[in-house]
């Protein structure tokens, strides 16, 4: 039967790329291997594949192949020996179909050895409105491993030490070759004895029971500063997990929580408060104390002052976190109006009554329409 043409098989053009010839070949190994493909022709197809890859991503072969064809070929030794083809660059391709790597790919057991640095931690801490505001400093608990003392990290007991595994021989690996379509392939995974290690610990150290880490909680204090607010994190660099193989330390991200204040909520860096004012108040003002972050301090109520309005207090807000300055405190004023009255008050209300008349008007624009704006939407 005669030969298919190679770019055929391959499904790519003539003047097809190097990297297109590799794409398709990585397509089609995938579709047409015997482990995952179970059709009757699918090894015979698989070993077409790579006879047209190997002819293809051979430059020499490829241009012998272009100019006379299958005949072009036999002057140069006939098809190339599987074994001898650079598949590196198809180690992940291998490694799924056949459940091993080995392609050039950085040994498990190197991999293993490579520093890495250490898992991060995290830490919520709770803090007053005012801790928020002004900033403070708290001791915090921090659990975390640390290098064993007793053992200095080996994992042995003091006086003894670890010896070499002997199902891997210390390499931390095991290797079990496999014969494929391919020639040898090499299926290499973690030493199951000493999971990775390549040293076995006959008599664990009896603080961390052979960890080589053990738990710890540490005091620590942290300095908040001024104008943190809820979702707030705090990054203490190195206070997380250590380093694994001699890796840097994790961080420890400290996330703040502002607990609710009993008249004050926060917008940005501005202060709100609600103000209750009597009706006299509201009609002939009145100066009154109020509450802020920096103690009782004197607000001047206009004559006037409708249901709503927003007074600014300068300056009595939150300091900015990351600059100068701080935000303003603004009060909302509502008018209280009483649900109880003594006689006299209710005598006094009705002279007051009588004088500003029964004409009622309707509202062009809602009290909460108002508000927004005077709150900058």
């Amino acid at each position: 039967m005669a030969k298919r043409d190679y770019y055929e098989i391959l499904g790519v053009p003539r003047n097809a790329s190097a990297e297109e010839i590799k794409t398709a070949f990585r397509r089609l190994a995938r579709q047409y291997h015997p482990d995952v493909n179970k059709s009757p022709d699918a090894e015979e197809k698989f070993k077409e594949i790579n006879e047209a890859y190997a002819v293809l991503s051979d430059p020499e072969r490829r241009a012998a192949y272009d100019r006379f064809g299958h005949e072009g070929l036999k002057g140069m030794g006939g098809m190339p020996d599987f074994t001898t083809i650079d598949f590196s660059d198809f180690a992940d391709l291998f490694s799924d179909l056949f459940g091993f790597g080995g392609f050039g790919r950085t040994s498990s057991r190197r991999a293993r050895s490579t520093p890495r640095r250490g898992a991060d931690l995290q830490l919520q801490l709770d803090l007053t409105f005012e801790e928020a505001v002004f900033g403070t400093e708290k001791e915090i608990s921090i659990t975390r491993d640390e290098i064993c003392k007793t053992c200095n990290g080996s994992g042995a007991e003091p006086g003894t030490s670890p010896s070499r595994c002997p199902t891997c021989n210390g390499r931390g690996e095991v290797r079990q070759v496999r014969q494929t379509l391919l020639g040898s392939m090499v299926q290499v995974s973690t030493c199951p004895t000493c999971n990775g290690s390549g040293e076995i610990i006959a008599t664990p150290c009896h603080t961390c029971r052979g960890r080589g880490l053990e738990r710890v909680t540490r005091q620590k204090i942290v300095t908040i500063p001024a104008g943190v607010d809820s979702g707030t994190q705090i990054r203490l660099a190195g206070e997380g997990q250590p380093g694994i193989n001699g890796g840097p330390n994790g961080n420890l991200y400290i996330s703040i929580n502002v607990l609710p204040h009993k008249y004050f909520r926060r917008r940005d860096q501005d202060i709100l408060l609600d103000l209750d004012i009597n009706v006299a108040q509201a009609a002939l003002g009145a100066e009154v104390e109020v509450p802020t972050v920096d103690g009782p301090a004197k607000l001047r109520i206009p004559p006037g002052t409708q249901p709503g309005k927003v007074l600014r207090m300068k300056g009595k807000g939150v300091p900015h976190l990351r600059g100068n300055g701080r935000g303003d405190q603004l009060v909302v004023i509502n008018v209280a109006i009483p649900t109880h009255l003594t006689p006299e008050q209710r005598r006094l209300f009705e002279q007051l009554a009588k004088s500003l008349g029964s004409e009622v008007r309707p509202q062009e624009r809602s009290f909460m329409d108002w508000l927004k704006e005077a709150l900058g939407g």
